[in-house]
């Protein structure tokens, strides 16, 4: 299903963006455009930033970002868990391969569902609505929360969405989903009939019948998956595991450490 289209096509940006993508596409690279412009597509919310998103397999970021340095721009890899970036002057594309948190990876299932949009004048693949819900759930930092958005993505796509893909996705974090939607609720009380009784009654039967605490050697904060920045006393102090790293996450000490020196350094 093809979505309104999103033009912004004659700015400085949106030839930066035309161009960078037909780099990729002549390329043969597989990608799936997503956050503003994706967001937009899907719900018809309009937000101009000065960067575009792409996503694509972790197997497939450096060369993305070789085939756009060989195009002329200027490239990094500030967090090789999950980002890099392609600039040009000031306007810049990301190249998403995980979530800052490490845990949502681009598989080959974002390709598999994702649906079709016009984009700046192109006919572009598109990140599907579930894997979109499942990265932004767990955007909770002090200066940017994503809740906003993924009421809206709820409030727009409810009624197709694939729900049983969608509590695979979130798997053991699936309490996350569940405030996402009890948030819905109250955010949009007319809308609430969209959100499947039969999941939240399951999320509801997960609840009774779950111990009040978990069996765990060493007390686990989970904290971190919702930010980088606000529960840092906890596994830095109180000790904490933090949920990011391994064997529970897909994070390395030392991407912990870059990831968070980017939010300590500005302050």
């Amino acid at each position: 299903m093809k979505m309104h289209a999103v033009d912004d096509i004659n700015s400085p940006g949106g030839r930066f963006y035309r161009h960078a993508l037909q780099t990729l596409l002549d390329a043969g690279l597989p990608f799936l455009v997503g956050g503003a412009y994706a967001l937009e597509t899907h719900t018809g919310i309009v937000r101009r930033t000065k960067d575009f998103d792409i996503f694509v397999r972790p197997a497939d970021a450096e060369r993305t970002l070789r085939l756009f340095a060989e195009a002329g721009y200027h490239t990094e890899m500030p967090f090789p868990h999950w980002i890099g970036k392609a600039f040009h002057g000031d306007d810049f594309m990301d190249v998403i391969f995980r979530s800052g948190n490490g845990i949502c990876e681009v598989d080959d299932q974002w390709f598999e569902h994702s649906t079709e949009g016009i984009v700046l004048g192109m006919t572009l693949p598109l990140c599907p609505a579930e894997e979109t819900i499942w990265q932004k759930s767990f955007i909770m930092e002090r200066d940017r929360c994503d809740v906003a958005d993924v009421a809206h993505l709820l409030q727009a796509t409810a009624s197709r969405l694939d729900w049983p893909r969608l509590l695979r996705r979130f798997g053991e974090h699936w309490r996350v989903l569940y405030a996402q939607l009890v948030l819905f609720g109250f955010i949009f009380p007319d809308a609430r009939g969209s959100i499947p009784a039969t999941i939240m009654q399951e999320f509801q039967n997960r609840l009774s019948h779950e111990t009040s605490q978990s069996r765990l050697e060493k007390p686990l904060c989970q904290g971190t998956l919702l930010s980088a920045t606000q529960y840092l006393r906890d596994v830095d102090d109180e000790g904490y595991y933090d949920a990011r790293l391994s064997p529970l996450g897909k994070m390395s000490p030392e991407d912990v450490a870059i990831w968070t020196a980017n939010f300590t350094d500005h302050k």
